[in-house]
């Protein structure tokens, strides 16, 4: 729709130059729309918001790039590159975070909070699904994972290509998404788009259950489906006390 209403503004400009650039179009005048008006074409830089110039450090070469940085955390080159890096990585661990969060408790099996409740009982027991996890155990468990990790983050920081840190291929591409270049940009892009979602979606689910102690998404929007007017946003905002 926005899209639409600017592509009228430049036909509108192309059909009409003398009514815009007449001194006594005062509604045009007054208009602050943030993107200039020629008479052949508007200009739009960065592609998440028109009229807004692009960095020039974002080029649009990297995948997801749609010249987005309001802070501008990405002037320093090298900084760009880790900031790459770093959100892809957040992104692959947010959409697994996100339907291992959902699945359990579209199953019957307990909400994200509470499957974690066992790390903070003396000698609890760690499962998954329902099923004890063999040495499960919170301290046998963190260990575990530290010697994992910490392999797993010396063999990447082994590498030096920037490329191959992001998409290693051989072994993490068992279905062959990386055989067919042009296939793979886009790939690249659906990736980053659907992390980006799941990063979004793992912070509202954090953001649920401080609101909701102890309860899960499904749950939160079983409640909220129930009651909508009363179940939402503004019952958390506005204190029961004035609220209708």
């Amino acid at each position: 729709m926005a899209a639409n209403a600017l592509m009228s503004c430049g036909v509108a400009a192309a059909v009409c130059p003398s009514v815009l650039s007449s001194s006594k179009s005062r509604f045009v005048s007054s208009l602050n729309l943030g993107f200039h008006v020629s008479t052949s074409k508007f200009t739009m830089s960065a592609d998440w918001m028109p009229g807004q110039p692009r960095p020039p450090y974002l080029d649009g070469s990297a995948p997801g790039d749609f010249g987005f940085d309001p802070l501008r955390l990405g002037e320093v080159p090298e900084n760009l590159e880790r900031y790459k890096e770093s959100e892809i990585y957040h992104c692959r661990w947010a959409m697994l975070a996100v339907p291992g969060i959902l699945v359990p408790e579209a199953l019957g099996l307990g909400n994200w909070v509470q499957a974690q409740e066992w790390a903070a009982k003396p000698g609890g027991q760690a499962t998954y699904l329902g099923n004890p996890v063999p040495w499960g155990t919170l301290p046998t468990i963190l260990v575990i994972e530290f010697l994992a990790i910490s392999f797993v983050e010396h063999q990447r920081s082994m590498e030096k290509d920037p490329e191959k840190k992001k998409y290693p291929g051989g072994a993490f591409d068992p279905l062959g998404y990386s055989k067919d270049p042009q296939k793979f940009e886009e790939y690249k892009v659906k990736e980053i788009k659907n992390g980006r979602l799941a990063m979004l979606a793992f912070v509202g689910f954090c953001v649920q259950q401080s609101a909701y102690p102890g309860t899960g998404p499904l749950e939160n929007l079983a409640t909220h489906l129930a009651d909508p007017w009363h179940n939402n946003i503004g019952d958390i905002i506005i204190p029961r006390s004035i609220s209708p």
